[in-house]
């Protein structure tokens, strides 16, 4: 019989943002610098050559770890998993034997995985019905965003306190426009100013914002937590908004997650305050975010993803656009020599 995970929250990751493989990958990139025909066999032989060693955290292992957990409040009757989470690998079989190695090492309940000899592995998202896919590959980012098949990051580092975090709990925090909501309304605050952006959305606040990339997933979280036994409130699984809206800007969010029909434990309108002290305190398994800004520094102390904007996306074009105005400017105000 056919099996189907329609109805199961899937969690695609790589290999690379599973476990720790920094020093693999340092060994592939400056092998293709200097001499790219033997890049593939001097990683080969590394990862052969380490076959036996165990591997450290990647980012989204607090994550992984974390969401396999809630598969212990499946009820007997349940045939269908909660969670379940398939590493979709750039890694040959061959040299992907050492991941398969150490999960088994780990004894993680992960049963799916595709190895893929350097093909993209966005090709096989929507066949593994992949609601997140996680990657250090932003190749493979990009194009998941492009196609719109699921939600996909690029995972920051692992941070160093990351291995603290509870485990009988799993805590999303999310930024809100380009990620939850769609860029729309960022765009005003970006060439309109904050002025108009509070206005506006304060006029507008019973029209519920449009879907961002990761609306899917918040309302597929949403679904876990109705499976889990006990109240909403006291669910295993915790979702956040941290975003920099605040009044008069933050009543429209409430009412379009309302709208939605999506139950949010905790949201933070700073006005600018700085996200990474707050996430430090609420201490989530992973935080999503589209600015380098708010991930860079908040990166330190928890597993940080970050949400590129759609290749076709305005939001986009305007931030390159002001970056090259700026770089133009800079250039024109050296004094000639």
């Amino acid at each position: 019989m056919a099996i189907e995970l329609s109805e199961t929250l899937v969690i695609g990751i790589s290999a690379t943002a599973l476990f720790d493989l920094s020093e693999s990958d340092k060994i592939f990139k400056e092998k293709s610098k200097s001499d790219p025909d033997s890049a593939i066999d001097e990683y080969r032989k590394h990862m052969l050559e380490k076959e036996n060693e165990k591997l450290e955290d990647g980012t989204g292992m607090p994550l992984v770890r974390a969401l396999l957990n809630l598969n212990n409040h499946l009820k007997e009757s349940d045939k269908t998993p909660i969670v379940e989470v398939v590493v979709i690998s750039r890694n040959s079989p061959e040299t992907g034997f050492r991941v398969l190695k150490e999960i088994r090492r780990r004894q993680l309940p992960i049963t799916r995985s595709a190895f893929l000899a350097g093909e993209k592995s966005s090709s096989y998202l929507d066949a593994f019905y992949v609601d997140l896919f996680l990657t250090t590959n932003e190749e493979d980012a990009q194009e998941v965003i492009d196609s719109k098949v699921c939600a996909s990051a690029l995972v920051k580092a692992p941070p160093k306190g990351a291995s603290l975090l509870d485990e009988t709990q799993v805590r999303f925090a999310f930024d809100a426009d380009a990620v939850l909501f769609d860029e729309a309304s960022e765009i005003v605050n970006q060439t309109e100013g904050l002025n108009k952006f509070w206005s506006k959305e304060d006029e507008e606040q019973d029209i519920p914002l449009l879907e961002g990339p990761y609306a899917n997933l918040l309302k597929k979280l949403s679904k876990v937590q109705e499976r889990l036994p006990g109240r909403i409130e006291y669910s295993p699984v915790k979702l956040a908004i941290m975003t920099a809206r605040n009044s008069p800007a933050e009543m429209r969010v409430i009412k379009t997650l309302r709208a939605w029909d999506v139950y949010i434990d905790q949201a933070f309108f700073l006005g600018g305050l700085q996200k990474s002290r707050f996430l430090k305190a609420f201490k989530p398994h992973i935080f999503f975010d589209d600015q380098d800004s708010h991930l860079d520094p908040a990166a330190l102390d928890i597993p940080c993803a970050k949400v590129l904007y759609p290749s076709n996306s305005p939001l986009k074009k305007l931030i390159e656009d002001r970056v090259t105005n700026k770089v133009v400017e800079e250039i024109a105000e050296v004094p000639n020599e």
